[in-house]
């Protein structure tokens, strides 16, 4: 490992630095779930496009209590009535429909009392009550989404509501996943003595296809350091993103680190002055993303959602600051530091006394992978001597799914 680490923060930047944001495409907004807009969403039109009647009643013209109006037809949603509205006729209209003409107020049905074709009012009627006027949600022209936002389900409503029936879209960056070692064996194998499942080949494909990449099944490398080039080669020319569970550090029979400098890899960092995570290790080849990360299971977890995942979002055109680490919360417990590097821990949040605060979701240990299971976010506690005390705030970090 090299003498000098470097920060959280500074790994960080780098690996942002060397993101070239992929091209966009078009697509049918049924199918943008997930997807990053590549450009801004403009309202083609008012939503609602017409005044509509807030709930079911009579779309009349306002006035005073006790009025005897005639009912001279109706007003269904999809179905408008056709004609104007005169002083003492009264439209029968339901919640969503188009108010006719002339027409400058909603009566609840049940502020009316029916008798046949005719109601009496039994209350009073203000101009514009219980009508939505023509371009209330959104006004045409009106832009209501922002290049970069991600298009969850409520988005998605809005893009549709604006007139969108296609838009563009930012490409999804294709990500492939390796992890090095003679000892794992497939989800499921039977153990022999020294062998562990492969538990990070299915939890980072897992959480990079959460993030909207395209990938693959994991592969798995043996210890052998021509097989982990041919793997490496093939990820590389095929991937935007090549991640590597293990193998990176500097034993004899990691061989991740050199393979990757014979292929042109151009290192940019290794080592960070993180626990758990240090010898995590980062670098490019053209355009390509090169991630070295630990082989433990809370080590690879932890450095995936600092470093590769906003490097997944970057590449689909997410903002930069959506990539900074902006929250905070109290911790609910006392902390102990490590004087030399940055702690990620992970916690979960609580409700005491009506404040929410962070505690540490178990045992902290790299191995322990059952500390990501139920863990909200990542608290950053910085290094140092001592311990952080209970009401302490921390910057927290997301932690994919």
């Amino acid at each position: 490992m090299p003498d000098k680490l470097i920060t959280v923060a500074e790994a960080r930047e780098l690996v942002l630095g060397a993101v070239t944001p992929l091209g966009p495409e078009r697509i049918p907004v049924v199918d943008a779930l997930d997807r990053v807009l590549a450009e801004d969403i403009v309202a083609t039109g008012d939503v609602p496009p017409f005044a509509a009647s807030a709930m079911d009643g009579y779309a009349v013209q306002h006035g005073p209590a006790g009025r005897t109006l005639a009912v001279v037809g109706e007003s269904r949603a999809g179905t408008p009535y056709d004609g104007p509205v005169s002083d003492g006729e009264a439209i029968r209209i339901s919640t969503g429909a188009a108010v006719p003409e002339q027409a400058s107020a909603v009566i609840k049905q049940e502020d009316v009392r029916a008798n046949g074709t005719q109601i009496v009012t039994g209350a009073p009627i203000a101009p514009g009550d219980n009508i939505r006027p023509a371009g209330e949600v959104i006004t045409a022209g009106t832009t209501v989404l922002r290049a970069g936002t991600t298009l969850h389900a409520a988005e998605l409503a809005v893009v549709i509501a604006a007139g969108a029936g296609q838009v563009a879209v930012a490409r999804r960056p294709s990500v492939r996943v390796l992890c090095t070692g003679d000892e794992l064996r497939d989800p499921g194998d039977p153990l022999r003595p020294g062998e562990i499942h492969n538990s990070n080949g299915p939890m980072l494909v897992a959480l990079a296809a959460h993030l909207g990449a395209v990938t693959t099944p994991a592969e798995q490398l043996a210890d052998d350091r021509a097989a982990t080039r041919t793997a490496l080669q093939t990820a590389i020319e095929d991937a935007a993103v090549v991640i590597v569970s293990g193998g990176v550090s500097v034993g004899p029979h990691d061989h991740v680190k050199p393979v990757l400098g014979a292929l042109g890899v151009k290192e940019r960092f290794w080592g960070v002055a993180l626990q758990p995570g240090k010898p995590t290790w980062f670098g490019t080849r053209g355009a390509t993303l090169v991630f070295g990360l630990p082989g433990n299971p809370v080590s690879s977890a932890v450095t995936f959602a600092l470093f590769a995942a906003p490097a997944i979002a970057a590449l689909q055109g997410a903002p930069p600051d959506q990539s900074a680490v902006q929250a905070e919360a109290a911790l609910g417990t006392s902390v102990k530091r490590n004087p030399r590097r940055e702690q990620a821990i992970r916690v979960r949040l609580e409700s005491r006394e009506g404040t929410s605060v962070v505690v540490p979701n178990g045992p902290q240990g790299s191995h322990v992978v059952t500390s990501l299971s139920g863990a909200d976010a990542l608290a950053l506690i910085p290094r140092g001597d001592g311990q952080l005390e209970p009401g302490t705030r921390v910057k927290l970090v997301a932690l994919p799914r």
